[in-house]
């Protein structure tokens, strides 16, 4: 997993996985490893479930659910080449 991936106990972090068919999967949780885990396993989200992730694209930490949602809803927002960006910018 990318460095900085795992935040604190007490922070989340929004997260970019690839998956099988070649898509990009962002979501946000506060325990990366065990939400991967999750999504690897077919029991995450739906669209995971259809569509394994092979790997952690990127990976940031937020303070809270709330920076960290906010994160995520600018994130879907961009195009497919500024994702990875995003994470170097913010």
């Amino acid at each position: 997993m990318p460095d900085g991936g795992v935040p604190t106990p007490d922070g989340w972090c929004l997260y970019l996985l690839e998956c099988r068919n070649g898509a990009w999967y962002a979501g946000i949780t506060n325990r990366l490893e065990v939400r991967y885990a999750a999504h690897v396993a077919g029991t995450g989200a739906k669209y995971t479930r259809a569509n394994p992730p092979v790997r952690v694209l990127a990976s940031r930490g937020y303070p809270d659910r709330s920076a960290a949602s906010r994160a995520e809803a600018q994130l879907k927002r961009l195009p497919r080449a500024k994702k990875l960006a995003f994470f170097d910018s913010h």
